[in-house]
C-alpha cells in the first residue's frame, strides 16, 4: 500500500509561498492564513430562531510588482494550490501595472517570529449549546412577561468568534495570532396608541471569552428594559429646538465612529476609498492645522487596548500594535494608515491599521480601537454624569443608538438614540422619544464642554462596520466617558 506523503505544515506552505514569491521579481509579497469559526445564536420571543456554528478557512497571496499589487486566494491549502495562487497573484499585478497611474510604494516593516492569543478566561466554544440557548430563552421569556402592559416582541443573541490567522511575508515576518470575541444582547418592542417603540441592552462586543457574557447582570436588566420600552412608547416627542444634550457612551461611540473614525481612515481622505459615505474633509493640508474639537477634546487609537474589539497584535501587514493621537487637545495630529498610506504621507511606518475581514479579502486600512480620553482629575472641563445632569437647567440624556446618516464628507450628520430623558432644572423628568440631534462634526466636537471621568469610561463599539466594494466587515472598540453638548439642533 502505498503511504500519502505528509501533510505540510501551515508554516511550511507559507514558506514555499514566500520562497515562490522571491522567485518571480517581485518586490514585495505575503500571505495570510486565516479560519473562522463563528457561533451564533438567536431567540425570538418564545423559541430559538436561528442557531449557527460554521468553519471556513483558506488563504490569500498578495504580492507588489513594480509598484502594483496583485492578489488571489484560495480555500485549498495545498502545495499545488499555493504554487497556482502565487502565479496568479503575479500575472494579476503585471495586469494592474498596465493601468498604473503611480506606482505603490510602502514603508519598511521589521520582521517578527511571534504567537499571540487572546487573553481568555473561558472558552466560549466549550459551553454547551443547549445552556446558550436556555439563557436566551429566559431573557426573551422574561422581557414577555411584561406583555399585558405593551410588550410585544422579543429577541435575544449571543455570538462567538474564534479566528486564526498565520501572516508570513518576504520581509522575513512569521507571525499566527488566535483572536477570540463574544457579545450578547436582547430587546424589546412596545405598542400602544399606534406606535411601537424598541429598548435594547448589550454586553457590547470585546474580545474576551464567555467569562463576557455575564448571565447575572443580563437577567438583571430584563425588568428595566421591558418598563423603560412601555415607557417610551407612551412618551412625548419634542418639538425641534436647540438645546443641551448629555449623551452617554453608549450614544457616543457610535458618533466618534462616523464623524472621527471613517474621516481620518487615510485611504478615505485621499480618495482610494469612497464607498459608504464618501471620502473626507479631514484632508493632508489640515493636518497639525485643523481645530477638530474643543482643547479638552483627545481622541486615541489604541491596538493594543484590554479586550478592545479591534485588539490584535499585529495588523494584517505584519506591523506591530501600537496606540497613537489622532485628535490631540482638540487638534488634528494623525490619521490611519497602512504600509501604503503611511508611504504618501510621508511617514517612516505605518501605525497598523490595515485589516482583511476573510482569507479572500485583501487588507484595507480600518479604523482600530479609537477611544475619546477622559477629563483629567479635577480637571474644569471634568464632571461625572450625575454632575452634569445637575448642572443642567434644560436638556436631553440620551442612551444607545438608533438611526443615522452623514454626508459624502463626513461634516454634516444626524444621529438618533435608543432612549431619551428631559431634563429640567437639573434633574430628570421622564422619558421622550423620536428623538435625533444634527450638527457638523466641529461644531460638534468644539460644543463640548464637560467630559467624565475615567471611572465612567465604558468600552463600547461595534462588530458590523462596513467598507469597500465588494464590503468587507470589520469590528472595533470606541472607549469613552459621558459628555455634554451646548446648543445642539434636535428634532
Amino acid at each position: 500500500m502505498v503511504q500519502a506523503p505528509p501533510k505540510k505544515t501551515t508554516a511550511e506552505l507559507a514558506n514555499l509561498a514566500i520562497e515562490l514569491i522571491r522567485q518571480t521579481g517581485c518586490e514585495y509579497g505575503d500571505i495570510r492564513f486565516c479560519s473562522y469559526r463563528n457561533q451564533r445564536y438567536r431567540a425570538r420571543d418564545h423559541s430559538l430562531a436561528d442557531l449557527r456554528d460554521d468553519i471556513n478557512s483558506g488563504f490569500g497571496v498578495r504580492v507588489l510588482y513594480q509598484g502594483a499589487w496583485g492578489f488571489a486566494a484560495s480555500h485549498r491549502k495545498t502545495p499545488e494550490e499555493i504554487s497556482r495562487i502565487v502565479t496568479l497573484a503575479v500575472e494579476i499585478a503585471k495586469a494592474s501595472r498596465l493601468t498604473q497611474q503611480q506606482p505603490v510604494k510602502l514603508v519598511p516593516v521589521e520582521a517578527y517570529q511571534d504567537t499571540y492569543i487572546t487573553p481568555i478566561e473561558i472558552d466560549p466554544f466549550s459551553i454547551p449549546i443547549e445552556e446558550k440557548a436556555q439563557l436566551l430563552l429566559t431573557l426573551t421569556d422574561g422581557l414577555l412577561a411584561y406583555g399585558d402592559r405593551g410588550v410585544k416582541k422579543a429577541e435575544a443573541f449571543l455570538s462567538f468568534t474564534q479566528e486564526e490567522k498565520t501572516f508570513a511575508s518576504t520581509e522575513g515576518s512569521l507571525i499566527t495570532q488566535t483572536i477570540y470575541r463574544s457579545y450578547a444582547g436582547f430587546g424589546c418592542t412596545a405598542v400602544a396608541n399606534g406606535d411601537a417603540q424598541t429598548r435594547y441592552y448589550e454586553r457590547y462586543p470585546l474580545n474576551l471569552g464567555y467569562e463576557h457574557i455575564n448571565r447575572q447582570d443580563l437577567l438583571n436588566n430584563v425588568d428595566r428594559v421591558a418598563l423603560e420600552a412601555i415607557e417610551k412608547v407612551n412618551a412625548p416627542k419634542i418639538p425641534s429646538t436647540q438645546t443641551t444634550l448629555i449623551l452617554k457612551p453608549t450614544n457616543l461611540w457610535l458618533t466618534i465612529h462616523e464623524s472621527v473614525g471613517h474621516p481620518t481612515e487615510l485611504d478615505r481622505v485621499y480618495g482610494y476609498e469612497a464607498n459608504f459615505a464618501g471620502t473626507s474633509f479631514a484632508t493632508t493640508d489640515k493636518l497639525g492645522k485643523l481645530q477638530y474639537g474643543a482643547p479638552w477634546i483627545n481622541f486615541i487609537a489604541d491596538r493594543t487596548q484590554a479586550a478592545g474589539r479591534g485588539t490584535v497584535a499585529y495588523d494584517d501587514e505584519g506591523v506591530k500594535a501600537q496606540q497613537w493621537y489622532v485628535i490631540k487637545e482638540g487638534i488634528l495630529v494623525d490619521y490611519l494608515t497602512d504600509r501604503e498610506t503611511a508611504h504618501r504621507l510621508g511617514r517612516e511606518s505605518s501605525n497598523g491599521s490595515a485589516y482583511a475581514d476573510s482569507w479572500g479579502s485583501i487588507p484595507m486600512v480600518r479604523i482600530p480601537n479609537l477611544g475619546l480620553e477622559p477629563g483629567p482629575d479635577g480637571g474644569s472641563h471634568t464632571a461625572s454624569l450625575e454632575e452634569m445632569i445637575a448642572d443642567t437647567e434644560e436638556g436631553i440624556l440620551i442612551d444607545g443608538i438608533g438611526s443615522y446618516s452623514i454626508d459624502q464628507q463626513r461634516r454634516n450628520f444626524q444621529f438618533g438614540g435608543d432612549a431619551f430623558w428631559k431634563i429640567e432644572k437639573g434633574k430628570i423628568v421622564g422619558m421622550l422619544k423620536n428623538v435625533t440631534y444634527h450638527s457638523m462634526t466641529t461644531d460638534f466636537w468644539n460644543s463640548i464642554d464637560a467630559l467624565g471621568p475615567a471611572s465612567e469610561r465604558i468600552q463600547c463599539g461595534t462588530n458590523m462596520c462596513g467598507k469597500g466594494e465588494p464590503m468587507q466587515v470589520a469590528q472595533m472598540t470606541h472607549a469613552c466617558v459621558p459628555v455634554r453638548v451646548r446648543n445642539i439642533q434636535i428634532g
